[in-house]
């Protein structure tokens, strides 16, 4: 069953029981990838590193290796 089914079936039960409609799938995926990076370099901080974007660091390597 896909994630659209899913929501689809969950809508209907909660239609039927008077529940709250569930959130459609996918509304909150960039909020949950935001949360992960905030942490990360939270977590860098309480560990003595930079908490540079993550990006950074690929970007780094990137080149690094490029001049190589």
């Amino acid at each position: 069953m896909t994630a659209i089914e899913q929501y689809l079936v969950d809508s209907w039960r909660a239609s039927q029981h008077g529940a709250p409609m569930p959130p459609p799938p996918g509304r909150d995926d960039l909020a949950v990838l935001r949360a992960a990076r905030a942490y990360e370099e939270f977590t860098a901080v309480l560990d003595g590193r930079p908490a540079r974007h993550p990006w950074w660091a690929a970007l780094c390597r990137l080149f690094l290796t490029a001049r190589r």
